[in-house]
């Protein structure tokens, strides 16, 4: 079962109605390199000549890294910046903006734009069965017909939803109106501004890794979101990034 988008060159007023189980992550522009961290740090004991280590090889002080990380001395981390452009589910966006300090957003407005109508299905290796109580409990995975019966309901659900809102379009109603017969497994977009501060706290709390010191329970499709964002940071602070991991992946 397949829920990848359909190519469609229909205007948006007839365009048909496509499924995802992707989320899509691109890193947009950035300011973030592990001598952003070295600079901010030395400048309490070296002042202006902190600045050298714009010039240094960050390797010869990856030692230092460490030191704030597992000390938790935070803000040296934040003098950086990452702008990626997101693309999920609106479910996932409300999660998502529950990180308000050191985050900036902006998202696709219903009020301006006809929404394109592409929604989430899960795709199947996602584990569909909740078992255990609040607090104590695991996600299974599904059967066969469970996966079927929720991709069905869930499509027949949207092109449901999204003929109520061309409807209403199609009468006069305002779009800030009919929106509001969209589910939320709607697709939407954002940018999303934060640095590694920032995106640390954000990765303790909504992936899962083998190396957390504390471990955390996130939705599987914030958690998609926040593995790609990861893979980003990882190259372009590779030193901090290790010493996040090495330091039970808690943000300093």
């Amino acid at each position: 079962m397949s829920h990848t988008p359909a190519e469609s060159t229909e205007s948006p007023d007839s365009a048909a109605v496509s499924f995802r189980s992707e989320v899509t992550v691109e890193l947009v522009k950035h300011s973030a390199a592990d001598s952003d961290v070295l600079w901010a740090a030395r400048v309490s004991t070296a002042g202006e000549q902190s600045l050298e280590e714009l010039q240094k090889d960050p390797e010869r002080s990856k030692g230092l890294i460490n030191y704030l990380m597992r000390d938790r001395h935070g803000s040296p981390f934040e003098h950086n910046s990452m702008t990626f452009f997101i693309s999920a589910p609106i479910f996932v966006f409300r999660e998502f903006m529950r990180h308000r300090v050191g985050w900036s957003y902006n998202e696709e407005s219903g009020r301006y734009r006809q929404l394109d109508p592409v929604f989430y299905v899960p795709g199947e290796s996602r584990k569909l069965v909740q078992q255990g109580r609040p607090g104590k409990y695991e996600f299974v995975e599904g059967t066969q017909a469970q996966h079927e019966l929720t991709g069905r309901v869930m499509e027949d659900s949207y092109r449901r939803a999204y003929e109520a809102y061309q409807e209403m379009l199609a009468a006069g109603v305002a779009r800030e109106v009919a929106r509001a017969v969209l589910p939320v497994g709607l697709f939407s977009s954002m940018y999303a501004t934060c640095n590694a501060r920032s995106l640390m706290h954000f990765l303790g709390l909504r992936t899962q890794h083998e190396l957390a010191a504390v471990p955390s329970f996130p939705q599987r499709e914030i958690e998609m979101v926040g593995e790609q964002m990861e893979a980003h940071w990882a190259k372009l602070m590779p030193l901090t990034y290790g010493a996040f991991n090495a330091n039970g992946r808690i943000a300093p």
